[in-house]
């Protein structure tokens, strides 16, 4: 099953963002057979990341859960909300 990680950051956590990244990008890597989609919301001028967008597949909510609380993002404290959504990709999917 499909599940939508809807993370929004704290306000001014660009420098805790950038610091993070990195272990953020391997811990995305080391799950790719699990990741689907992913990639950061930009503030309204496209100028800077402010939050992020995961499509996983994972059992249950509770491993979606699990997921996301596993993200560096998560435990640097960056995010002031993350919300786990069971998601059916409709428009778009791959083929199989």
């Amino acid at each position: 099953m499909l599940f939508a990680l809807i993370c929004f950051d704290n306000a001014n956590s660009t420098a805790l963002r950038a610091e993070v990244r990195p272990k953020h990008l391997a811990y995305i890597e080391a799950h790719k057979a699990q990741v689907k989609i992913a990639g950061p919301f930009l503030s309204d001028d496209g100028e800077k990341m402010v939050g992020s967008l995961i499509i996983i597949e994972a059992d249950d909510i509770d491993a979606a859960r699990a997921f996301a609380e596993d993200d560096p993002y998560r435990k640097a404290g960056l995010f002031a909300s993350v919300d786990v959504k069971p998601w059916r990709w409709l428009i778009g999917a791959p083929k199989g």
